[in-house]
């Protein structure tokens, strides 16, 4: 069968009878509707690509770096939203890509970006292939209808230096979290930036969707710990970053941040890096409402100590957490959380909080947030929960997997705003994916929690659960287009972490404003006027 899942296909573990069963009581669900296919059976086009283009590919970067095979071409097929790996369950590939080319080098990124412009053949940066939001899917591409190359970047994947001095590291785009923690780790170092994504995500792709990671409380978004790039286009190379900051203008690395390859290919990242933590430790709290508990964690984030991770659960989210599969009994029976979760069975907000440092550092820090916390009506539940969160804290998409098997839908939703505007926000999207999914006959389950939090503001992270109706994607594309609405009309951003893509293109206009939409479409012009770098992503249409 074709993997059309998340991560490892070893990992992935059917949900046990019990939840199966409460999930039909609960919403319906009917198991059964998406199934995953042999790749024998994945619909996909034949490459579009002349025998030239290809030849000309193969010049650059070798013929074994030239990859135009059914499975390869699947395996680059958009992203890991629930609406792309439900597509590829169905069969559905129409978007593959013509032709995987594998750069070894800048010049070869730069050269195949050149020939691309002048063949007009689309280009997609691919990284870990984690998008989800349409960051991989390209529309309008500036050749024959559907034309493009995934430029896949993971022979770029080598720790390049360090400076030890400035604490500093030279990363190339195409190494992957892990194996970036893992260089660094051998010299002492270390980013401490680990999204949900880690384990599959690359750096370049950090840098081009302005990641954040789950100890940012902490380290900081990857935004944040960028000082220098190195950027091709086809017009030539941008070498941004002399110093941590400058006076010199605007920061024109703020524009290659979050810029989805749409403005360029980055081929270069350096990076701010701090020493491995002597210690790490987590634990948890529970705030008897879910506005009780931000205004706890506002207090931290404005006025201190702060730790490393911050995170804090609604009630929904709390409460299914109690019984999520790995807490499941031998008979099936929901258990509370382990080693201290006692408290929580009676409702209330989960708060999980993580310390690292020197362990005279860390102790020091605990105790003074434990002084804020109790002041704040918090009520310390042990490192039980803290630790049992810090062991599954990438499981999450291997659940949306089990899901999807048993006939459900699960799909996420993320925006930020200033703590002033952060209920009504909280309401207004949490009602509209509500509305939405209830007028639609499959009303779902749904769950939020802050876990970035900065001193003027917050996000928040909405999952959905629910079943799948007779067409799931377009039954989410509701319910999306809905919480986009609901998120722009309350006054929040379309997005904190996931990018824009061409999912969230046309709220990000209406965020920007017609102007700020003309000054990128002005940018993009200048550095790529065939219009070839991932068209259709971020970059609003006239």
């Amino acid at each position: 069968m074709l993997w059309s899942g998340w991560g490892d296909p070893d990992r992935a573990a059917p949900l046990p009878e019990p939840v199966v069963a409460l999930l039909r009581d609960l919403l319906g669900v009917r198991p059964g509707a998406t199934a995953p296919v042999a790749l024998a059976d994945v619909e996909v086009p034949e490459p579009r690509l002349s025998a030239d283009a290809l030849t000309e590919f193969a010049r650059i970067v070798g013929d074994r770096n030239v990859r135009a095979d059914t499975e390869t071409r699947v395996r680059h097929t958009r992203g890991r939203s629930t609406p792309d790996l439900l597509r590829i369950r169905a069969g559905q590939a129409s978007d593959a890509p013509d032709a995987v080319v594998l750069p070894g080098t800048h010049d070869e990124v730069v050269a195949v970006l050149r020939a691309c412009a002048r063949l007009r053949v689309a280009v997609v940066p691919f990284g870990g292939g984690t998008s989800v939001v349409g960051g991989l899917a390209p529309s309008g591409p500036a050749g024959a209808p559907g034309t493009f190359i995934a430029l896949d970047l993971r022979r770029m994947d080598a720790l390049v230096s360090i400076d030890e001095v400035s604490r500093t590291a030279v990363l190339q785009p195409g190494l992957r979290a892990p194996a970036a923690e893992a260089l660094l780790a051998e010299r002492g170092y270390t980013l401490g930036h680990f999204p949900q994504s880690y384990e599959w995500a690359s750096i370049g792709g950090f840098a081009a969707t302005r990641s954040s990671g789950q100890a940012s409380a902490g380290y900081g978004r990857f935004d944040d710990l960028v000082v220098a790039l190195t950027v091709a286009t086809p017009q030539g190379d941008l070498d941004l970053g002399r110093a941590p900051k400058s006076a010199a203008g605007p920061d024109l690395r703020q524009l290659v941040l979050g810029s989805e390859g749409a403005l360029g290919v980055i081929t270069s990242v350096t990076v701010r890096i701090q020493p491995v933590p002597e210690t790490r430790a987590y634990e948890g709290w529970r705030f008897a409402s879910f506005a009780e508990g931000a205004a706890a964690l506002r207090r931290l984030a404005q006025d201190g100590p702060r730790p490393a991770v911050l995170r804090l659960s609604d009630e929904t989210e709390t409460m299914v957490g109690l019984t999520d599969p790995s807490a499941i009994g031998p008979e099936g029976e929901a258990r509370p959380l382990d080693g201290g979760g006692r408290g929580l069975e009676d409702g209330g907000c989960l708060a999980v909080l993580g310390f690292e440092g020197t362990a005279g550092r860390v102790a020091e820090r605990r105790a003074g947030v434990a002084d804020v916390l109790r002041a704040a009506g918090g009520e310390p539940l042990g490192a039980g929960p803290g630790e049992k969160w810090e062991r599954g804290r990438f499981d999450a998409p291997y659940l949306r997997d089990a899901l999807l098997d048993v006939g459900a839908f699960a799909e996420t939703v993320e925006t930020a705003t200033f703590w002033s505007n952060l209920p009504a926000l909280y309401g207004a999207v949490r009602d509209a994916l509500t509305g939405a999914l209830s007028d639609a006959g499959t009303p779902p389950l749904v769950m939020c929690h802050i876990s970035h939090v900065y001193p003027s503001g917050a996000s928040l992270y909405f999952t959905v659960v629910s079943a799948q109706g007779k067409d799931p994607v377009e039954h989410w594309a509701r319910a999306k287009r809905a919480a986009c609405e609901a998120i722009v009309d309350a006054g929040g951003t379309i997005s904190h972490h996931h990018g824009v893509g061409t999912d969230h293109r046309d709220w990000y206009a209406r965020e920007i404003g017609p102007l700020g939409a003309a000054v990128l479409r002005a940018v993009k012009d200048r550095v790529d006027p065939a219009g070839i770098l991932n068209p259709g992503v971020l970059v609003p249409p006239v």
